[in-house]
C-alpha cells in the first residue's frame, strides 16, 4: 500500500488547512488510520486517529478541539481539518495505517506516506 499525503502549506496563526491522505494498493475501509507529526531533531507524535468504520476517533489533547479526522472510505482517503492553527503545529504531517487497534504510538501504525509540511506563522 502507499499513502500520498497532501495539503500542506505556509498560514498564518489562526487559520486552517485540511490535510488529505489517499491510499493505493489497499482498500482503507478495512484498516483504521492515523496522522503523526515531526520536527526537526523530535520523534513523531501521535495527531488523531479514526477507526475502520469512522464511528471513533482519537485526539491528542494538544489538537483537541481544533483538528478533526475524518475518512471517505469510498475515496479511499482520510483527511485531517486543522483550525485555529498556532505556530507550534509546525511540522512534516504523516498518515499511516493502524495496525493495531487502539493503537496511539508509532510502532503501533505502519505504511508510512511521505508526509507534508505544514508551516504556521505567527
Amino acid at each position: 500500500v502507499q499513502l500520498q499525503a497532501s495539503g500542506g502549506g505556509l498560514v498564518q496563526a489562526g487559520g486552517s488547512l485540511r490535510l488529505s491522505c489517499v491510499a493505493s494498493g489497499r482498500t482503507l475501509s478495512a484498516s483504521g488510520m492515523g496522522w503523526f507529526r515531526q520536527t526537526p531533531g523530535k520523534e513523531r507524535e501521535f495527531v488523531a486517529a479514526i477507526s475502520r468504520s469512522g464511528d471513533s476517533t482519537y485526539y491528542a489533547d494538544s489538537v483537541k478541539g481544533r483538528f478533526t479526522i475524518s475518512r471517505d472510505n469510498a475515496k479511499n482517503t482520510v483527511y485531517l481539518q486543522m483550525n485555529s492553527l498556532k505556530p507550534e503545529d509546525t511540522a512534516v504531517y504523516y498518515c499511516a495505517v493502524r495496525m493495531i487497534v487502539g493503537g496511539t504510538r508509532e510502532y503501533e501504525f505502519g505504511y508510512w506516506g511521505q508526509g507534508t509540511q505544514v508551516t504556521v506563522s505567527s
